[in-house]
């Protein structure tokens, strides 16, 4: 059945036990963590760093 096709079931068998794909969608995984950990921190990083350029300029106004 399997031979007319051109597939044995050797070939089949193969096919199914390859993981060649797999290594690649645990490094794309692992690439989209890190990018939103990185997006993450830099979100957090500028909302903390506006905060501290709008607290310098309200003491300047201040003192002006």
């Amino acid at each position: 059945m399997f031979r007319r096709s051109g597939l044995s079931l050797a070939r089949l068998d193969r096919f199914w036990k390859d993981q060649g794909g797999a290594t690649a969608i645990e490094y794309g995984l692992i690439a989209a963590l890190m990018f939103l950990a990185i997006v993450t921190a830099c979100s957090a990083f500028g909302d903390s760093t506006i905060t501290m350029f709008q607290r310098i300029s309200d003491e300047i106004d201040k003192v002006m």
